[in-house]
Parts: structure tokens; sequence; C-alpha cells
């Protein structure tokens, strides 16, 4: 530090504060969120530590500083973090007939309360679908009232709540399904449901879930007083961060449960709201392929976040399952999420 200049000192300093910040993330996934519940929101910013630690080592090698291996470590350590991030390149595996495609996607109920300044939402994420083709479709907050028929699928599984306006998920198949559940939350508005698929003369168990929103932006508007308004907004999202990670927790554990108790290879679908750096991602994922991973290309952005390219939408597999291509479809804004659609084969 003796070398550096008062610019440098600064710089350095902040090169800390980011290491540890960077690190504590590191470990985060593998401790309970119900224990550290406000801390577990730095898993969302990893993927913007990882891509400042790396401005840091250019920073730091332009000078030929011996301060840029704080952060040249930080990378190295966090290479399995990284491919979760970003893949460099994707797979290219031949198509075979026993192929058989999965697209999740959640549409946001239509666009029923006309988040989106467009009249003809559901009709164009129909045609989408349909385009697609995919053999087996997972929908979260899927709408009764959206007006969309697809005709593909002569298999369908439909779990709607609500007095009004019914919302939940939905399955739809190419394939026959011959058993069928929800998988109810404590506590919660989301769910899980799950369908077991008939493929040839296999049985395959999909879940399509979606878990507790963070929500961290507050209606500033709500929380009244005069002089202490940001205190009260830091107590609000502190409130709200806490409450969401802890829910979630339990939410992951009990899609765990199930998940093992399955005879089946299973599939899991959805919406998890939460990072690929979480615990809950690390629980739900367990010895499944995330494939993303396994078959993805770029970013794998799924939902449309200003700061950074979010993925919070995932399709886990069977390691018996071969991914053989995944694509996520950001060009196609239609609701707050990205479709994501996965090529895979059993044998």
């Amino acid at each position: 530090m003796k070398k550096l200049s008062w610019f440098n000192k600064v710089m350095f300093a902040l090169n800390i504060l980011l290491a540890l910040l960077t690190f504590i993330a590191y470990v985060l996934p593998f401790l309970a969120p119900k224990w550290f519940p406000f801390l577990s929101v730095l898993t969302l910013f990893l993927p913007l530590f990882l891509i400042v630690n790396a401005l840091f080592v250019g920073y730091w090698l332009v000078q030929l500083k011996r301060q840029v291996f704080l952060s040249v470590v930080l990378l190295l350590l966090g290479i399995p973090f990284i491919n979760k991030f970003y893949k460099f390149s994707s797979a290219d595996l031949i198509e075979q007939e026993k192929d058989f495609t999965v697209m999740s996607y959640n549409v946001r109920l239509f666009n029923l309360f006309k988040w989106m300044e467009k009249e003809n939402v559901p009709q164009e994420i129909q045609q989408f679908i349909n385009d697609q083709n995919p053999d087996i479709l997972c929908i979260q907050e899927y709408s009764e009232s959206a007006d969309i028929e697809l005709k593909a699928y002569r298999h369908k599984f439909i779990q709607t709540d609500g007095d009004q306006i019914k919302t939940g998920h939905a399955i739809f198949s190419k394939f026959p399904i011959v058993d069928k559940g929800v998988i109810a939350f404590p506590n919660s508005d989301n769910n899980a449901v799950f369908a077991d698929i008939k493929k040839g003369i296999d049985t395959i168990r999909v879940y399509s879930i979606h878990l507790q929103s963070i929500k961290i932006t507050p209606d500033v508007d709500r929380i009244e007083g005069s002089g202490n308004i940001d205190q009260k907004k830091s107590e609000y999202i502190f409130r709200r961060i806490s409450k969401a990670f802890r829910a979630q927790q339990q939410q992951a554990e009990i899609i765990k449960n199930h998940r093992d108790s399955s005879i089946y290879p299973v599939l899991i679908c959805g919406d998890m709201n939460n990072s690929a750096f979480s615990y809950v991602y690390r629980n739900i994922k367990g010895k499944l392929h995330d494939c993303f991973e396994q078959a993805g290309n770029g970013f794998g952005q799924t939902y449309h976040f200003k700061y950074y390219p979010a993925r919070i939408d995932y399709i886990f597999c069977d390691p018996g399952i071969q991914v053989k291509d995944f694509v996520h479809f950001s060009e196609f804004k239609n609701s707050d999420h990205y479709p994501i659609m996965a090529r895979l084969y059993l044998e």
C-alpha cells in the first residue's frame, strides 16, 4: 500500500470490500437463509460482483500492480459460479427421433392487468408457443381468463385458485398424463404442481414451480412519516426480504423432499424468483442437471431486469436424461419473464 497513490489506496480499499462481499456470496448457497435472511440478497448480485472483480483485474494489470492477485484469486474461486452466469459455448448435438422438447414460461397472467400497453399479448404468446411447438409446456402464472387455444396438446393439467380471477399453473403435454398433483406451500399464494407423463415405455415426472417473490421495491407512497421515511423504507425492505427468503427456503425443502420421493426420472421447470447462486437453487437442483449449464449459450437471461441479465427461471432434468440444446428467448417480450426451452433425449 505504501507505493500506491492516494487514489489507488481508495481503489484498493474498495477492492477489498468487494472481495469480502464476493466471498460471503460464495458461501451463502451452503447456509440456510433463515439464519442470514438479509445477507442472502447478496447472491442476487453475485454476477455484478464477478463483473466488477474482472474490471479490477484489468485496472491493476494496466498499472502492473500486485494488487491484481486479490481479484484474480476471487475469480478463480468463482469459476463454478461463472459457468452458471455465462456460457461461452453451447452444445451442438444432432437431433434424434427420440428427442423431445420442454418449455417453461411465466406468462404473467397473459397481461391480464395491462402491465404492457398491448392488446394482443395472449394471442402473441399463443402464436409463439404454436411456432416453437414444444412437446411439454409448463406455464406459471396461468390465467383462465385468457382466450388462448393450444390444439397441439391432447393432455393437460391446469390448476388454478381464486374467487373472481383464477390463476395458477398449467402443464400441457403431447404425451399421456397418467398422474398429477398439487404441492401446497404453507402461508403462501405460490405453489407447485406435477404431472407424471408417459413417453413411450418411460414415465417422467414433470414439475412446474413458482416460488415466493422477493419484491424488494416498496410502495413509497404507503410509507408515511416525516423526517424518517428512509428509515421506514429500509425497515420495510428488510422485513420483505427476510420474509421472502425464509419462505423460499421452506418451499425449496418441500420440493426437494417431493422430488426425492419420485420413482420416475424428474424434470423441474419454473420460476424460482432467485439466482443460480442461492441456497434455494442448490437445494432444488440437487444432483439434477441445469439445462442452461449443459447446453446453453451467453447469459441465459430469463427476467427483464435493467441492471444485469438475471436468470431466475430454470429447467432441471434427471442425470439420466441428456441435454442436447437449450434456448432462452430474450427477444420475445410479452411478459416480465422470457420463455426457455430445452431439447432432451431419454434412452
